[in-house]
């Protein structure tokens, strides 16, 4: 949900400064613009390296946990033997 959640910020703050580029709220050279190119500062390490990588983690994770999974059911198992 992190990954996710970061990839989608990360692009929502890259579009908030286009959308302020095409004039609105202010246009280029406003406080708004300023702000926006602020926040796509912190956006683009978002959408392109955190959320893909953090995204690549969770594949990760659930692929080891279904591999092992058989094993945790028969670990019980094994230990009243």
């Amino acid at each position: 949900m992190l990954a996710i959640m970061m990839a989608s910020a990360g692009g929502t703050w890259d579009n908030a400064k286009k959308y302020v580029e095409l004039g609105n709220y202010g246009g280029k050279g406003s406080d708004a613009h300023k702000a926006a190119v602020e926040g796509d500062v912190v956006g683009d390490p978002f959408k392109d390296t955190s959320g893909p990588s953090l995204n690549i983690l969770l594949k990760l994770m659930a692929i080891v946990s279904l591999v092992f999974a058989p094993a945790f059911v028969a670990a019980p198992n094994l230990i009243n033997l």
